[in-house]
């Protein structure tokens, strides 16, 4: 079968995030498919840019044709970004032919966050006679409805309403990152039968390799730490508002007297202000330290005792969730923290860790507590129940099969 995949925001192990495209495409091609990633050119979640020349650029990557169409950059989410968002479909309309000249798709796949790619990419399955493919990644326009707070009346609103209705109703399957969102789609146009679930997953293969080492001044400090005898509490990712890390600060006020140590790995908006929040408590048991790359993250969950997720209290989250950071907790066998209020749970569902209310900082300093005072095999059996979890229901050569299945 030949596939077509229409994501913005594809990334590689070459770019950086996103990296799902990657992998399934890489699945895919195991199976004896042939796979065509088309990508915006200018993307704010990649740490590396590809080159590119002219309105359209090829390039091979392990094996899988990736083809950039030239956008504008911007940062934020102001108006460059919707700038940059309509050139990326205007492009798609006007590369289309030359995407398919010499693969005609069996299978289209329009898969951006946002709805509006689902247009040209309607129009290059009805070209070329394949099924066309909707991956929801999140819910828009509810989410900046939501977490936003814009107008249902506000003219990007409205056309994202428009494109989320045309995707509903003119898709013929429809793949979904959230598990509870069927009941909203049906609502807006969603047939019976075409809605399935394929969550975010994981590489086994970076995982069974020997990690890459960290550097050297966070081995030193993370085993200094050891040394002395503190309970480690790790975060790994963005330090953004939605990743609620000012609560897992207000936690470590209430532990400061407890033997633990939080540890909070990256980089990101809010940093700056957590690092201010935790001098101005006068805590001395936060460590804040600089990014690490992807391939040293499982060295660096291997060195804590406990990882810390967080989300805000948001109605969006009845939905579901389907965090990429989580599965790599798990996949490393550590317990988990999870401040979570939403329509699905996977440290509960696998009994990988405690499971507490969101924005609850007292919450957070129990559960805490509560793991450091288990044994080290109560902790890793915990931990292996939410890496055999993970290698059961998130393998991507298992989601693979499924979103496979979901073409068909």
């Amino acid at each position: 079968m030949n596939i077509l995949l229409i994501n913005h925001y594809a990334g590689s192990r070459r770019h950086g995030m996103e990296y799902r495209p990657y992998y399934l495409a890489r699945e895919w091609q195991r199976l004896g498919h042939r796979v065509r990633i088309v990508a915006a050119s200018s993307s704010h979640v990649r740490s590396v840019a590809p080159r590119i020349s002219g309105g359209l650029q090829r390039e091979d990557i392990d094996g899988i044709e990736y083809f950039w169409i030239k956008t504008p950059p911007y940062h934020g989410n102001g108006i460059r970004r919707v700038l940059n968002m309509l050139a990326f479909v205007t492009g798609l309309y006007r590369h289309g032919r030359e995407l398919t000249a010499d693969a005609r798709p069996d299978a289209v796949i329009a898969s951006s966050t946002y709805p509006l790619d689902v247009f040209p990419a309607r129009r290059i399955a009805r070209r070329s006679g394949a099924r066309l493919i909707f991956e929801l990644h999140d819910l828009w326009p509810l989410s900046p409805m939501e977490l936003g707070g814009m107008s249902r009346w506000h003219p990007f609103i409205a056309m994202m309403q428009v494109g989320e209705n045309f995707a509903c109703r003119n898709a013929d399957a429809l793949v979904s990152m959230l598990p509870r969102a069927e009941e909203h789609l049906r609502a807006h146009g969603l047939g019976p039968g075409r809605f399935h679930y394929v969550p975010n997953g994981i590489d086994v293969s970076e995982w069974t390799a020997a990690p890459e080492l960290l550097p050297d001044a966070i081995r030193a400090r993370l085993d200094q730490l050891k040394r002395d005898g503190r309970f480690l509490v790790g975060y790994a990712g963005a330090h953004g508002l939605a990743n609620a890390l000012d609560y897992l600060i207000d936690a470590a006020k209430l532990t400061q007297d407890d033997p633990v140590t939080y540890v909070l790995v990256g980089q990101g908006p809010e940093k700056a202000g957590l690092q201010a929040k935790a001098v101005g408590l006068g805590l001395s048991n936060v460590e804040f330290l600089p990014p690490v790359s992807k391939s040293q993250i499982p060295a660096l969950i291997g060195e804590m005792h406990a990882m810390f997720i967080g989300w805000r209290r948001k109605a969006i989250y009845r939905f579901g969730i389907s965090p990429n950071k989580l599965m790599d907790y798990m996949m490393a066998g550590k317990p988990v923290i999870h401040s979570i209020e939403a329509g699905n749970d996977l440290v509960a569902e696998s009994g990988c860790g405690v499971s507490v209310p969101p924005e609850s900082p007292s919450a957070i300093a129990d559960a805490v507590r509560r793991l450091a005072a288990m044994s080290a095999e109560q902790r890793q059996s915990m931990g292996a129940r939410g890496r055999d979890f993970v290698l059961a229901h998130h393998d991507y050569r298992v989601l693979a099969g499924r979103f496979l299945d979901a073409m068909a």
